[in-house]
């Protein structure tokens, strides 16, 4: 029933009823009194005239929302009855209604805080500017109701309320907060930081909108968006368009409906209600994000354009002014998209936790604990989904044959013990063995981030004394996963060379150094080399022979690792005690072994260094059985100098 013909219904019932009056009242109108009889006719035309004033506001009651008290905080996704009588109270005023009509409308509410209920609380919360947003040193309405928004609607639903019927379609806004006669002076449209989005993007920015007023606040109302392709409908492709104001959500639009377009050929979309507010010269940025729809057909894919064709805004004098003209009002930004998963990723890189060169101490007679022997990351990087892995494929290379040397294997990746393997010997030595660990989406590694994979062997009895082992990460696919799509990886890492041992020394390099010195009153230059040696005895005394000749292998080599041409003289000293004619290191200590290399080149302006290949010790005085290699042999050098004369 329509305002007027409600408002007739009941005037016309009133003047029966006087009608009515005056019949009961002839026959006995000597047996009332004047008095009596003007009392009944004022109280009738008392009804008559609060049914006309009900015709200019015709309100009804809300369908028992009030009273009642919200207890918690809401906000997009949350459900719950409390939601459903959230609905029912802002429908309560045409002003803040969720749905002008279908779902949320009047009697539709729901359990359910979507973008439409967000877009209700906005504006409840700019009706009630002064006590929720100004209260709260907020500008813009946030859509989430929090604490100050609940206060405020718990206050007014002390009482039932009245849904008022009138859908008023004119765009006043509040200017109560506002000041000055604002001018748009000034309006930037730029490209988002991303300008490629892949199908099934929720909210992706696609532009962002700089604008600023001068002579006085402003209050925007209305913005015509195009978002469209030369080739495509732009319905068939988005599911919805949306403004954001220093990072929530101010407004949205189903952009999959055609009949949601204001120019179908152009897709434009209109915003009206809005009420975002700028603040007299300064700078407010409007973000233009967008929902992609899943699963959209190749030819959809490519470039669109996005334009704000007009801004509609009120000053604090209500004056509504709509402007198509200034600054890059009209003029557009492009994004791109892609296929889901175009930016996903795998990337193995070396990790920082990857371990030196080392001597691992295992037995000769029984089985080892795992032992760490290499490190590498798995980086997501610029990906935009999750990755879940599936296979890491992981290359061990060792002196001697694989099955010989190891027992088990594990990989640890961000924590996660992955014990599944096969292996694949890669040559005929069986020296090189691809381990292939079955992760199955026991893993998966956030968009853009990176974790850390750590190998772990178990070796078997050692029979060979200095076997080496190494780990690595190489070619294409090495690691195999699933983001939006399958995605194998790139990059490469390889640890360094371990020595395994069940007795014998441990070596890591202490210093070096390198020093060019000019030799005699001709000029002639030569360079003296330095290695300082930190050597622990383990499980034996080891004795290194004072005859260099016999426990020292180094050469002077160029930056090739050729060895250059000239007279050597190498002395070796040690912190260690002499015994006979060895340098003793007891079972268990750690002593410094020093390594002096003068050498004079053959040719002037040779440029080398000092390179240290192993070093030679036994179990006794004399005992020369036992070698230790420098590796990796860049672990066991000084840097390159350049002997001028």
């Amino acid at each position: 029933m329509t305002k007027t013909s409600d408002f007739t219904s009941k005037a016309a019932i009133a003047f029966v009823a006087i009608a009515m009056l005056f019949t009961m009242t002839v026959p006995s109108a000597k047996a009332q009194s004047s008095e009596d009889l003007q009392t009944q006719i004022n109280t009738l035309l008392a009804q008559i005239a609060a049914l006309q004033g009900q015709g200019g506001t015709s309100t009804s009651v809300a369908s028992g929302v009030c009273p009642f008290t919200w207890t918690r905080d809401l906000k997009t996704g949350a459900s719950g009855a409390d939601v459903m009588k959230l609905q029912q109270f802002l429908n309560s005023n045409a002003d803040t209604r969720v749905s002008a009509s279908g779902v949320g409308s009047v009697g539709m509410e729901t359990e359910f805080f979507g973008p439409a209920t967000a877009a209700a609380v906005s504006k409840f919360q700019v009706m009630h500017r002064a006590e929720v947003l100004t209260a709260a040193g907020l500008t813009n309405p946030t859509g989430f109701f929090g604490p100050g928004t609940r206060a405020k609607a718990n206050s007014l639903c002390t009482s039932a309320p009245v849904v008022d019927e009138d859908e008023d379609e004119d765009e006043d806004t509040e200017s109560g907060d506002l000041s000055g006669e604002a001018d748009l002076t000034a309006v930037e449209i730029s490209s988002a930081d991303e300008d490629q989005i892949e199908e099934g993007a929720e909210d992706a920015p696609v532009a962002e909108l700089t604008v600023e007023f001068e002579d006085g606040d402003a209050s925007i109302s209305r913005m015509d968006v195009s978002i469209a392709s030369t080739s495509v409908d732009s319905w068939d492709v988005l599911e919805s368009v949306s403004l954001w104001v220093d990072g929530d959500m101010v407004a949205e639009e189903d952009a999959s409906d055609e009949d949601n377009y204001l120019d179908e050929e152009d897709g434009t979309i209109r915003f009206s209600g809005l009420d975002i507010v700028a603040m007299e010269d300064e700078e407010l940025d409007i973000v233009v994000a967008v929902t992609v729809q899943n699963n959209i057909d190749s030819e959809d894919l490519g470039s669109y354009t996005v334009s704000v064709d007009a801004i509609r805004f009120f000053d604090a004098d209500d004056v509504a002014t709509t402007d198509s003209t200034t600054g890059d009002l009209g003029d557009t930004t492009t994004f791109t998209i892609e296929e889901a998963g175009f930016e996903d990723e795998i990337i193995v890189k070396t990790a920082s936790s990857d371990p030196d060169a080392t001597t691992i101490q295992v037995e000769d007679d029984s089985k080892s604990d795992f032992e760490t022997v290499f490190a590498f990351d798995i980086d997501t990087d610029d990906s935009v989904n999750d990755i879940e892995l599936d296979t890491v494929e992981v290359t061990v290379v060792t002196s001697a044959a694989y099955n010989t040397v190891v027992d088990d294997a594990e990989l640890v990746i961000d924590g996660v013990t992955i014990d599944d393997i096969s292996t694949t010997t890669s040559n005929l030595a069986g020296t090189s063995t691809v381990i292939t660990f079955n992760v199955d989406g026991d893993v998966t590694v956030d968009a853009g981030e990176r974790v850390t994979a750590e190998l772990n062997l178990r070796f078997k009895a050692l029979a060979v004394e200095g076997t080496t082992v190494r780990g690595s990460v190489t070619g294409a696919a090495a690691v195999e996963g699933e983001g939006a799509d399958d995605v194998d990886s790139t990059g490469s890492a390889t640890g360094d060379v371990h020595t395994l041992r069940s007795e014998g020394v441990a070596v890591s390099l202490d210093s070096d150094s390198a020093v060019v010195t000019n030799g005699d009153s001709a000029g002639d230059d030569y360079a003296t080399y330095k290695l300082v040696l930190e050597v622990t005895a383990f499980e034996q005394d080891v004795f290194i022979s004072t005859n260099q000749g016999t426990s020292v292998d180094a050469d002077v080599v160029d930056s090739g690792n050729n060895v250059v041409a000239g007279t050597s003289t190498v002395v070796i000293d040690s912190s260690a005690d002499v015994e006979g004619g060895s340098f003793k290191i007891a079972e268990g200590e750690t002593e410094t072994v020093t390594i002096t290399v003068t050498f004079d080149a053959a040719t002037a302006g040779a440029a080398a260094r000092l390179q240290l290949t192993d070093l030679t010790f036994g179990a006794s005085d004399g005992d020369v059985s036992q070698v230790w290699a420098a590796l990796p042999a860049t672990d066991y050098r000084t840097d390159i100098v350049t002997l001028v004369n």
